[in-house]
């Protein structure tokens, strides 16, 4: 009989874990690279987009094409390239399918200006709350964001000679010889002089004009009253770039470098400029994805007069998809060539019950599918940074090998697959609570489980090993999830 909880495993069918990825910046680097330019055809696109979504192949192809097709319209002539418009899409689907994390991957993908909004968070014009303009502010946000990081990543190495050379002043002073100041050069590029205390000139800290004034409520008024404690402070406390008050503290090498790149970036980037920048990036190459847009459409046997976070925001949202100019603290924007990606699940209501107008402007629908049982086993196993390799990486910290044979892997798949079909459908999602149920007792116990298991094999076989190996069988996950399997029983009873 196997037991709930083995040390070494009888027989090992399958390895689940896969070669540690040695950086996750590395892993966006190979995106960017991928999906950059004219490198970025569909296909490169939904490969990337199988690294971590399962399934759903016609939704990947759809945003793969309209990703596609942003950059072939950069391709034609200017008078028939104003006159090509982004086919926007529309996917359904139950939840836990995927539509979330294809948006999500998609922001990764595409270099260029991203929102990601949920539909329930606006009101109909008029009512308390955010009006869907909203949504175009916050996506030129994004934009000057974006194009800050891009302007940084072609100053990077500038910047970078610029700071090593305050550095190395503040720390030799202004007439050392060359031989003395090569020689502190080398060593703090090796990162000996880290700890190193130095006097540099930095801005004064001024806690008004950095963000206490940008949280709250309503957003658009506390940027706007950030915006006038800036000009206030620029007028009265300093007199252009560069040229204000400064202000002599003593901290290490460590903490000066990123305040020196910070205003090394500031006296090389125009906020004119990149505000310029990001308007026409917004206009000409912005996505959002309008997520969870099912819950704004009533059904048409259920309308009972206006709502207002329902289908107000359809009509307040119809200018915006077709096209028309929103007014930002930046500057008008165009909303004619943004793609605009809606999805919902659609559970009580139907794609047919949206205002028709609205459906007019989403021509493209993709159908996404329920996860099956292999669906299920496969996204436990085949992206990136699939749930397992997840947990063995968390439980590895604790000195655990965490590992799951192939069976132990196919129950936790069969279960989710009975739980989905016989209560609530949550898709995938049901797989986290599977897995955090099976691993709940060990991830409490990790410490001391591992530290006996340690003494354990010290004692009995002599060994000492750095790394303790905990074995889930199909026996450990069906004792583990009995009771999600009784009690989805009992439900099918109860009326």
């Amino acid at each position: 009989t196997t037991t709930t909880t083995t040390t070494t495993p009888k027989k090992i069918t399958v390895e689940i874990t896969t070669d540690t990825v040695d950086d996750s910046d590395e892993d966006d680097d190979e995106d960017a690279e991928a999906t950059e330019g004219a490198d970025m055809t569909p296909k490169a696109v939904v490969k990337q987009l199988d690294r971590y979504i399962v399934g759903q192949p016609d939704a990947k192809r759809a945003v793969a094409v309209a990703l596609r097709n942003r950059w072939r319209r950069h391709q034609v002539a200017a008078p028939m390239r104003d006159e090509i418009m982004p086919k926007n899409i529309l996917m359904v689907g139950p939840t836990g399918c995927g539509k979330t994390e294809i948006a999500k991957r998609l922001a990764k993908l595409a270099d260029a200006p991203f929102l990601k909004v949920e539909a329930t968070k606006f009101t109909e014009v008029g009512f308390h709350g955010r009006d869907v303009d909203q949504i175009i502010r916050d996506l030129v946000e994004n934009a000057i964001a974006l194009e800050r990081v891009k302007a940084k990543r072609r100053l990077a190495a500038a910047v970078s000679a610029a700071v090593e050379q305050r550095l190395v002043e503040a720390l030799v002073g202004a007439d050392a010889d060359t031989g003395t100041v090569e020689q502190f050069r080398t060593l703090l590029r090796n990162g000996d002089l880290d700890e190193r205390t130095v006097d540099v000139e930095v801005p004064p800290s001024n806690a008004s004009s950095k963000g206490v004034l940008s949280t709250g409520g309503n957003g658009e008024l506390h940027a706007g009253m950030q915006e006038l404690v800036i000009k206030v402070d620029q007028i009265f406390g300093s007199k252009g770039k560069g040229g204000g008050r400064m202000e002599k503290r003593r901290m290490t090498v460590k903490e000066a470098r990123p305040i020196l790149e910070e205003m090394e970036y500031d006296k090389s980037l125009s906020p004119d400029t990149l505000a310029r920048d990001a308007l026409v990036s917004a206009e000409q190459d912005g996505i959002v994805v309008i997520d969870e847009i099912d819950k704004i459409v009533s059904s048409n046997d259920h309308r009972h007069g206006a709502d207002a976070s329902s289908e107000g925001v359809q009509r307040d949202l119809l200018p915006i998809v077709e096209g028309t100019v929103v007014n930002t603290k930046y500057g008008n924007v165009d909303t004619s060539h943004i793609l605009f990606i809606c999805s919902g699940a659609f559970h009580s209501t139907k794609p047919s019950d949206m205002l028709a107008e609205l459906q007019g402007r989403l021509p493209i629908r993709v159908e996404l599918q329920g996860l099956t049982k292999r669906d299920l086993f496969r996204i436990l196993t085949e992206p990136d940074y699939n749930m397992i390799r997840q947990q063995q990486e968390l439980l590895r910290s604790e000195g655990i090998d965490l590992h799951f044979e192939e069976d132990a892997v196919d129950a936790i798949a069969q279960v989710a697959f009975e739980v989905n079909r016989t209560m609530d459908n949550i898709g995938a999602r049901r797989l986290h609570t599977i897995v955090e149920k099976i691993l709940e007792e060990l991830s409490f116990d990790a410490p001391d489980w591992a530290r006996d298991e340690r003494r354990r094999l010290r004692e009995e076989k002599g060994e000492r090993p750095e790394v303790v190996r905990f074995t889930v069988d199909k026996a450990y996950v069906e004792a583990k999830v009995r009771h999600l399997l009784e009690t989805s029983d009992v439900s099918k009873f109860i009326l």
